[in-house]
């Protein structure tokens, strides 16, 4: 069950605010309704530049990283970059590559593998970067807890630098050098970089290092893709380097394979770029390949130089995203039977679903649907012989991390943080395993009725929101999510599309506004009504183009 709460509006601070800022009234009001009261406080927000990226020199070991990369460019020692199966580690894993190729370095690229080795730098990565006897080896998106690959790195003459974001282990990393905002000893102002931003910061510092000039701004595409993929936060430095990044995804000078893939999810070339459509559009293409065991395609694509190879590369990513979808469902639905046989069609607490049948690269979208359906924590195993592979996910309000603590003596492994995470087991531990995580996530600590916030009620002088306006509010992603509306609306027009006609595109009528919207899975309580009173959001009208905006309709209040 869901209930909206909407937000009361202030229409004199918000004029006041407005007017200052050359804003619509709505915006304003989002802006205040996410504590930014002032003309003082929204000017920097709204005009966000990379000008303001936060001083990096308080970056603990930022220094001697960019000091021993730049020593390895100098004496032609090679240099191996290794990043993580996902798009975060694939694009920092790039950008740093191609910022040490450009700067005159010797570089090879290496990804990880999700069913050989899986996550982070295994024994298996090990040897792989090894057999191309680097002088240097750089982790991105991964090596804060793998100490003993590192320290067998370096008793082997490698020098080691970890680039990554993730919770740091007490034990002190055995690396020459050790970049991540979270080290207890770090003075970086921003904690919210991924990696990619990451890569981004070390780069600069690599070419300050080598006196060298190098415009950085090229890679700042892949820079908004990982941070978007990642779930990074988008306030602060993020916010700068995605709005920058999302200009350059949006126009010709974007990399050959972001191009292409543009054309292909239906992004025309003159459409404003938003955070939305790298997160629906682009990320679950790039991750598709990682997800059934070719990480190593997306990387040869967006490392492609020429329209031609990323043309020919993209195909296989995109034939890999269909088979991608057709497995994911397939386990997806197997998973919600299994959960009614189980659990019953409204489980109360934490729920553990695993069968032999289902392919390990597709378990986290399984269970994160099984969240949105049940509103319970999840978890959803798929087993390879007596080993299951398991992916965690969880609602807002619930630390899944802190309940796989309690439940540690049933697993062989298990990491990750607040809202997901891994886990592997053996096959006879899968009911003790059901019995503490049901202890750990128990009925009563989960709401099923959720409450969501409406940011404004359109009506009197609160408008739809312009193309403009939208532009300056965004980007919108973790942290910083698309404004939701409430508004009365007429319909002008109403036609079913989609499969068996569920989703419903319209024309309505808002005031004295014409828009068009989009209904996914609404068309049943749209069908026939001449108005209607609605929750949802605007966004940038890839179709008409131009400056107009259509809502992306959430729910239909009866």
């Amino acid at each position: 069950m869901t209930r909206y709460s909407v937000r009361p509006s202030d229409e004199r601070a918000a004029g006041m605010l407005a007017d200052a800022c050359g804003l619509g009234l709505s915006a304003a009001q989002v802006l205040l309704n996410r504590g930014i009261q002032t003309p003082e406080e929204a000017r920097p927000f709204l005009d966000a530049t990379l000008r303001g990226l936060s001083p990096p020199d308080s970056m603990a070991d930022r220094g001697a990283a960019a000091e021993r990369i730049a020593r390895a460019i100098r004496s032609g020692e090679r240099i191996v970059v290794f990043g993580d199966y996902d798009v975060d580690g694939t694009t920092s894993a790039i950008v740093l590559s191609e910022v040490i190729e450009a700067l005159g370095g010797e570089v090879r690229t290496r990804i990880a593998d999700r069913f050989v080795g899986g996550y982070g730098l295994s024994d298996q990565a090990l040897r792989l970067c090894l057999d191309d006897a680097p002088a240097l080896l750089v982790t991105c998106d991964c090596g804060s807890s793998d100490h003993e690959r590192i320290a067998g790195a370096m008793s082997r003459g490698v020098d080691v630098i970890v680039v990554d974001h993730h919770l740091v282990p007490d034990e002190p990393l055995p690396a020459a050098a050790f970049l991540n905002p979270h080290r207890p000893d770090c003075g970086f102002a921003f904690k919210g970089l991924c990696s990619a931003g990451l890569a981004f910061s070390l780069g600069a510092a690599v070419r300050t290092e080598l006196g060298a000039k190098l415009d950085l701004r090229a890679w700042l595409d892949l820079v908004a893709i990982g941070t978007i993929a990642d779930l990074a936060p988008l306030a602060g430095d993020n916010r700068r380097l995605v709005r920058a990044g999302l200009r350059l995804l949006g126009s010709s000078k974007a990399r050959p394979a972001l191009r292409a893939m543009r054309q292909t999810a239906k992004i025309p070339e003159s459409a404003t770029m938003t955070a939305r459509d790298v997160a629906f559009r682009l990320s679950p293409r790039l991750n598709a390949p990682g997800r059934l065991g070719r990480a190593d395609l997306t990387l040869r694509f967006l490392m492609a130089s020429t329209p031609e190879q990323a043309w020919s590369l993209l195909e296989e990513v995109e034939a890999q995203n269909e088979e991608r979808k057709t497995v994911a469902e397939r386990v997806t639905q197997e998973a919600f039977a299994q959960a009614r046989d189980v659990y019953g069609e409204r489980p109360e607490h934490g729920i553990v679903l695993a069968s032999d049948a289902w392919h390990r690269g597709v378990v986290g979208i399984a269970a994160a649907r099984l969240v949105d359906a049940l509103g319970v924590p999840a978890v959803v195993i798929a087993w390879d012989g007596n080993l299951g592979h398991g992916s965690v996910r969880t609602i807002e309000s619930f630390d899944v991390h802190r309940a796989l603590g309690r439940c540690a003596p049933d697993l062989s492994a298990w990491g990750g943080h607040r809202a997901a995470a891994g886990l592997s087991l053996r096959k006879d531990r899968l009911d003790a395993f059901r019995a503490s995580f049901a202890d750990a996530a128990p009925a009563g600590s989960f709401a099923f009725e959720r409450e969501i916030a409406v940011d404004v009620a359109l009506g009197g002088p609160f408008r739809v929101p312009t193309h403009e306006d939208l532009e300056r509010l965004g980007p919108f992603g973790e942290a910083h999510p698309l404004p939701r509306f409430q508004l009365s609306a007429h319909v002008v027009e109403a036609t079913a599309v989609g499969a068996e006609g569920a989703h419903a595109k319209l024309e309505l009528r808002v005031g004295q506004e014409r828009i068009r919207a989009f209904a996914p899975s609404l068309h049943s309580r749209i069908e026939g009504r001449a108005d209607l009173e609605l929750i949802g959001a605007f966004q940038p009208d890839h179709w008409l183009g131009g400056r107009a905006v259509e809502l992306l309709v959430e729910d239909v209040i009866d």
